[in-house]
């Protein structure tokens, strides 16, 4: 049933007049999934290749989890699911935000076929603002009581490169939060640290 329902989500072509690369839904998933990764919504890279976080934010994402790209990649443990299913175009400062169609017509029909997911990493404003409710107004608050949603929730700043000044100003996020998500990833993922 999960492959009949991403077979349709690859097809839809809702946002497509909107797009300027066109559509190219990008998602992964498996009904066993433990993590649930959702972030904002592909850039060009991942536009171009279909892999998910396939750039620079990727490699950072995946260094928070003690992670290679085998391990990432396998959709068995990992489910990869954006706010905006296609590259949403450029904006003034960077990507333009996620489509909004896409989360209200796609989301709950996956969450329903991933039974197993114990932990859902929030990446960003946008997945933080559908997700979590009374929370606080900046992204930086939201994250620093991210223990308020744990373990179901875990609201993160992007991985982006961008982000690299805000990690120095707020060094407690890589050494409180991110050890608790790494002990979840390799305790639940069966999976060996690289």
């Amino acid at each position: 049933m999960l492959n009949t329902l991403l077979d349709e989500i690859r097809r839809c072509r809702a946002c497509e007049p909107h797009l300027p690369l066109g559509a190219n839904p990008v998602i992964q998933a498996n009904e066993n999934a433990k993590l649930l990764i959702i972030g904002q919504a592909p850039g060009t890279r991942v536009h171009q290749t279909s892999i998910p976080w396939n750039d620079p934010s990727g490699d950072r994402l995946r260094d928070w989890l003690q992670l290679d790209k085998i391990a990432f990649y396998d959709a068995r443990n990992i489910a990869i699911m954006p706010m905006g299913l296609c590259y949403p175009g450029k904006g003034t400062s960077g990507d333009l935000p996620p489509r909004k169609e896409c989360a209200p017509l796609w989301h709950n029909k996956v969450l329903q076929q991933l039974p197993n997911i114990g932990m859902t990493l929030l990446i960003g404003q946008y997945a933080q603002n559908y997700y979590l409710s009374d929370k606080p107004k900046t992204l930086t608050e939201t994250v620093r009581q991210w223990d308020r949603w744990a373990p179901q929730y875990i609201p993160l700043p992007h991985p982006s490169p961008r982000n690299t000044l805000w990690l120095r100003k707020n060094p407690w996020f890589e050494q409180e939060i991110v050890p608790y998500i790494r002990h979840y990833v390799h305790q639940h993922l069966a999976i060996e640290p690289k």
